[in-house]
């Protein structure tokens, strides 16, 4: 199933990329005399409330949800590897400071969390990322934590230590490629993750702000016209559903293969 994830992605991101050339009209053009006329040739997924055309806006909200997804993953990421490798490997204060700070902040929902940071920071693309990469490190910190635990009993480890290798050396070196894979899948399945909290705080509106085109607030748009215009909510949803599906694919595909390879050892 993987395969079929990684197709899936690969398309969503080079439709992304080409969006602007794939269709003649701009996500913010207005055609208010055809407002919310349905699908045709002239345009696929139809026009929007203000008479925009719908499938400019998918492609155009594509491209926020990956870079929103990309930036909140590599931000947590790259926090949690830091905090949950120092956890890991130096243990003693350091590790309970850390770990504690890591229970109170996965005791609360994360969604929550992050509602209530941009709602103090204001609502915009940049405070989205920071609300969701502010939550988001806990699972990566955590994981890392585990796997630098186990990593560091490894019998190379030990003589890179007594050979008097120094820490970062050790950690760049023999420890942080032992843990890079497992962190690979969690960043493939919080890409999603990511996805579907970006939509989430934009259908609030409290993420992308208009005339930005995004998928959250195309759904919030659309749901004043469920009955009479239903094309409005279903290609945005469609398009969640499907990105969403293709990193869960692909990173269920990833866990499977980093199993095998740790089986062989």
């Amino acid at each position: 199933m993987w395969r079929v994830g990684a197709a899936i992605v690969m398309l969503a991101i080079t439709a992304a990329l080409v969006g602007p050339w794939l269709t003649p009209y701009d996500a913010a053009d207005q055609q208010l005399s055809a407002r919310l006329d349905g699908p045709s040739i002239a345009h696929l997924c139809g026009l929007d409330e203000l008479g925009r055309d719908v499938t400019s806006r998918v492609l155009a909200g594509a491209r926020v949800s990956l870079l929103v997804g990309l930036s909140v993953v590599s931000t947590s990421a790259l926090i949690g590897l830091m905090l949950g490798g120092i956890a890991g490997y130096f243990g003693g204060w350091l590790d309970d400071a850390i770990s504690r700070l890591i229970d109170v902040l996965m005791a609360f929902p994360g969604i929550l969390l992050a509602i209530a940071l941009v709602a103090v920071l204001g609502p915009s693309l940049t405070n989205v990322v920071v609300a969701l990469s502010s939550i988001g490190w806990v699972g990566y910190a955590r994981l890392v934590r585990g796997q630098v635990l186990r990593a560091r009993e490894f019998e190379f480890v030990h003589a890179a230590r007594v050979l008097g290798a120094r820490v970062p050396r050790i950690l760049a070196r023999h420890v942080l490629p032992a843990v890079l894979p497992a962190v690979v899948v969690q960043a493939s399945l919080g890409m999603a993750g990511a996805i579907i909290a970006e939509a989430s705080l934009s259908f609030l509106g409290l993420g992308v702000q208009a005339p930005t085109a995004s998928w959250g607030t195309m759904l919030a748009g659309g749901r004043g016209h469920l009955l009479d215009a239903p094309h409005l909510t279903v290609f945005p949803g469609v398009a969640i559903a499907l990105l969403v599906l293709g990193f869960n694919f692909l990173g269920d595909g990833l866990r499977d293969l980093v199993d095998q390879r740790h089986s062989t050892y």
